[in-house]
């Protein structure tokens, strides 16, 4: 048998509480397993330092700069090698807009 103790800011019934936590880990596992589908981020074996914190914020912002690339319509696994080979669709979410203040 476990225990777990939780706060709350509000009043929830078990139900919605059990719902609440499945939405929550739904998403929380979609996320780790794009990472590890598209990146092998289980697969790297970087630990020196803060390397490994490093390179996870960078898969983290790739992973959403190819879910915001609506180009291609392929997935994000093959979104990646299609953006390393046009140089055009590599810097497009990079690209500042033309009326950006400065330029």
């Amino acid at each position: 048998m476990e225990c777990r103790s939780y706060i709350l800011s509000k009043c929830l019934s078990a139900k919605r509480f059990a719902q609440a936590g499945r939405d929550h880990w739904s998403i929380e596992n979609r996320l780790h397993w794009q990472l590890a589908v598209t990146f092998q981020e289980d697969r790297c074996r970087i630990r020196k330092g803060n390397a490994d914190a490093n390179f996870s914020a960078l898969r983290r912002t790739a992973l959403s700069l190819l879910k915001n690339n609506h180009g291609e319509k392929v997935g994000i696994k093959n979104k990646r090698p299609l953006a390393a080979l046009d140089d055009d669709d590599l810097q497009g979410p990079l690209r500042l807009p033309a009326d950006f203040p400065g330029l």
